[in-house]
């Protein structure tokens, strides 16, 4: 090569920088011995910034553009202007390349539960967590204050410390809103630009902007909300002793829907129980009205009841409640009929469709049995007369 090529080599030189990396932040352009040469061309596209450093001073910061960097004032020394140093220049000069676009979807989070007061629960613990987006404004700034003299920085650097401040300012805001925790699902909107305008003064300081931030949740304890769940089950059941009554009906239901369960059977006889002790406090209710019994007569003064205390001030107890009549089902070919009532099943023993062999089950008994087993359906078939004696062997 003449000295006539290494003089055009020289004189030609293209600063440029093109990322494809999407979490870059800054790059520095790398020549060797960074020297810049006279009448380089240097490019800065749309969403950058290119920050000129000479002899470890910061010389201009050039928006996006196309220059031409040849004006004596520009620190752009070439070997060409230093012959006696056998073309190696003692200046040096540095263009970090900065991405002034928007940073998206970064996550910040507590790390651990805020302690507020609440106005309705009291002293309540709160996490929240979040995603915001970051941009450079001030480029000079961030260079000085953050990068320095790194050569690819890059978002993952930065991007602790500026979730540490969105949470730190998070905490003070919600802290002292006052705003109730239910009522916070529907404020996420002012206070995220509440907390994204409290962080910009620090922001600011290293050269950064957050144009949004998110709040995309905040949640209470588990204990604390499972508790908020009951006291919203709560308040959709209304009548708790309507819903009483129906969960036992559907139990009932269920268990007799299980022949072979003791525990459904059991159930369905404790609240036939309950159901006639309720049906006997109601009619023990009705005779102690002035004129409310059941057909709209006056029940006889108190005097007229031996057994009844007059000057205890009690009312008498209620009488006790009826038996409970059993109904029975009948298994037959693999398939059950019934509820049946004791009389139907007495019919039933007279005309021959129970035998004692029949299979029969009722709610309270521990799975099938024989008619003939059950001491409250044997005695059906004692009253029946015994079969008829065979013909004589001459008839």
């Amino acid at each position: 090569m003449g000295i006539f090529d290494f003089l055009k080599g020289e004189f030609i030189d293209v600063i440029h920088w093109v990322d494809d990396t999407h979490d870059t932040m800054v790059w520095r352009f790398e020549r060797e011995g960074h020297e810049i040469k006279y009448g380089a061309k240097l490019t800065v596209r749309e969403g950058q910034s290119a920050v000129f450093v000479h002899e470890g001073q910061l010389a201009d910061v050039f928006t996006p553009g196309l220059y031409m960097l040849e004006t004596n004032n520009m620190p752009i020394m070439t070997t060409l202007q230093h012959w006696d140093h056998g073309f190696q220049s003692p200046f040096k000069s540095e263009i970090y390349f900065v991405d002034t676009t928007r940073f998206n979807d970064l996550k910040w989070g507590t790390k651990n539960p805020i302690i507020c007061r609440d106005p309705e629960f009291g002293p309540v613990r709160l996490r929240a967590f979040g995603t915001y987006s970051v941009r450079v404004v001030d480029p000079a700034r961030f260079l000085t204050e953050i990068v320095g003299t790194d050569g690819e920085f890059t978002m993952d650097e930065i991007s602790f410390q500026v979730r540490n401040i969105i949470v730190q300012e998070f905490s003070r805001v919600v802290a002292g809103s006052g705003i109730p925790v239910l009522d916070m699902a529907a404020n996420t909107g002012d206070l995220g630009k509440l907390v994204a305008a409290e962080i910009s003064g620090t922001i600011a300081e290293y050269g950064l902007a957050i144009p949004e931030l998110y709040i995309e949740n905040i949640s209470l304890p588990p204990a604390v909300e499972a508790a908020m769940d009951k006291r919203t089950q709560m308040g959709i059941i209304g009548d708790l002793g309507a819903y009483t009554q129906f969960s036992a009906a559907e139990a009932m239901t269920a268990a007799a829907q299980t022949p072979n369960s003791g525990m459904g059977a059991g159930l369905g006889m404790g609240m036939g129980m309950a159901m006639a002790q309720q049906m006997g406090n109601q009619f023990g209710a009705g005779a102690a009205g002035p004129a409310s019994g059941p057909w709209g007569a006056r029940p006889a003064p108190a005097a007229a009841h031996p057994q009844a205390p007059v000057a205890s001030g009690h009312a008498a107890p209620p009488p006790p409640p009826p038996p409970v009549e059993h109904v029975w089902h009948i298994a037959e070919n693999g398939a059950t009929t019934g509820p049946y009532s004791k009389a139907r099943m007495g019919r039933m023993a007279q005309d021959g469709t129970l035998t004692r062999a029949t299979l029969v089950w009722t709610p309270g008994q521990d799975g099938w049995k024989a008619a003939g087993d059950v001491a409250e359906l044997a005695q059906l078939f004692t009253i029946l007369p015994p079969p008829p004696p065979p013909p004589p062997p001459g008839a």
